[in-house]
């Protein structure tokens, strides 16, 4: 049996009867507007999901309602089989439609079930179900409740939870957020460093695989001691841990990038670029000569222009004289000619080991002497997007241990870009602390 067929049974009485183990019970007496629940796998956090909006359905009355998944084959073949087993197959509170939009409409008989005296017939109460990979599909419904169902997976993007918050917006609607910790992203600055924070409205909810009483402790301690201790904390304990095969681990968003300031021209650059008729990609560093750090502070991903155009772009009230710019496989010769032709002269690394350009741009960051401006959307994020150098990542294997294949290596054309303009930097021992040294750049 699984918990979710033992959380609940209709009684001898005809009532519904819901056993819950401990942190299902906080979750469900949470009186916060977001409750963000952190749960391993098979805790029973999706099984009670379904409770939680029948509450919040109760408590707020007859209106329109979401559940949204991060996509669609989770909506068909998780969610909604959940959500079904309650309100239709046993409450038989209404009739779901899947075209052409796809929600659950109460019956008179049901809404009269669950309102009682309070039950208008002149006000629909529907449940919309949404997935997160299309965030217009989002804007249609004015909530005034929603569950959202692993929301911690890359496939639920910020802007579709944007569209959520929208919707909920006039009656000030309430979320339940169920997920297993995935991967370091909007979900984790967003809710998780928030939780507890003097004025936050966000409760952080854990509980663990075998906090649900119908969850194998053998098979805990199994999946213990064989697992990656970062896998098994973040799968089975529900804690976020920082995935192995991150490849820059120690870039720390909060330490390592700083707000935007204007660069002096005396400041000496180097211009990391690289090449391609679609996406043509320059990371600017430029140098504070007294402290040695090396600020990144522009980032330019463009296609579809010529060498001629993309350079004048890139030197457009830039001091040309103080830059020095490299990139470029090895096999890219004519792509440097072409910029050096246009008035940009272009190095050809002096490295062409992959790993090598990873080594010296990873060093940089692990000495403290490379800092991000924060309103580079590309490399660091904004909040509603995450950036490349917190998402880069290797391949993993089957047993959850870093291959040496970059996984998507394709589309982190600016670390490749940063990779290049490190190979003409060589670390140094830092003489100050990053913060300190980055309060004199005034």
């Amino acid at each position: 049996m699984t918990a979710a067929r033992d959380l609940w049974n209709i009684g001898t009485d005809g009532r519904l009867k819901v056993h819950l183990h401990p942190g299902q019970v906080r979750l469900m007496q949470s009186k916060v507007r977001h409750v963000l629940v952190l749960a391993g796998t098979q805790s029973g956090k999706t099984s009670v999901g379904p409770h939680w909006l029948l509450s919040e359905i109760k408590r707020r009355g007859p209106g329109d309602y979401l559940i949204v998944a991060p996509s669609f084959p989770l909506l068909e073949l998780k969610l909604r089989p959940e959500f079904m087993r309650l309100f239709d197959w046993q409450l038989r509170l209404g009739d779901y439609t899947g075209s052409p939009t796809k929600k659950f409409v109460f019956s008179e008989a049901g809404a009269k079930k669950l309102f009682g005296a309070d039950y208008d017939p002149g006000t629909l109460t529907q449940v919309f179900f949404g997935h997160a990979q299309d965030p217009d599909s989002l804007e249609s419904a004015t909530a005034k409740a929603a569950w959202l169902d692993e929301c911690g997976q890359k496939k639920f993007k910020k802007a579709s939870h944007d569209a959520i918050m929208r919707r909920l917006a006039i009656h000030r609607g309430r979320v339940l957020y169920t997920t297993t910790p995935y991967y370091i992203g909007w979900l984790k600055r967003e809710l998780h460093d928030q939780a507890g924070k003097p004025g936050s409205d966000i409760d952080l909810i854990n509980f663990r695989s075998v906090d649900n009483p119908m969850f194998s402790q053998e098979e805990y301690e199994d999946r213990k001691a064989k697992m990656p201790a970062w896998k098994f904390d973040m799968f089975y304990n529900g804690i976020f841990t920082r995935p192995a095969g991150l490849i820059y681990d120690v870039f720390n968003v909060d330490y390592h990038t700083c707000a935007r300031f204007k660069i002096p021209d005396h400041w000496p650059r180097v211009w990391g670029l690289d090449f391609g008729a679609v996406n043509t990609c320059c990371l600017k560093l430029a140098q504070q000569p007294e402290s040695g750090v090396w600020f990144v502070y522009g980032e330019y991903l463009a296609g579809g222009r010529t060498a001629r155009e993309h350079v004048a772009i890139l030197c457009a009230g830039e001091p040309i004289e103080m830059v020095r710019a490299v990139g470029g496989a090895g096999s890219e010769q004519n792509w440097r000619d072409e910029f050096t032709a246009a008035g940009l002269r272009v190095l050809k690394p002096e490295v062409s080991e992959v790993e090598v350009g990873i080594d010296r741009g990873y060093a940089l960051i692990k000495t403290d002497q490379v800092c991000f401006f924060d309103d580079l959307k590309g490399v660091v994020g904004d909040g509603y997007t995450d950036g490349e150098i917190e998402t880069y990542s290797r391949v993993l294997d089957e047993a959850g241990e870093p291959t040496d294949a970059i996984e998507d290596k394709n589309r982190y054309h600016r670390l490749d870009a940063y990779r290049y303009a490190a190979t003409l930097i060589s670390p140094t021992a830092p003489a100050r602390p990053l913060r300190q040294r980055r309060s004199t750049v005034n």
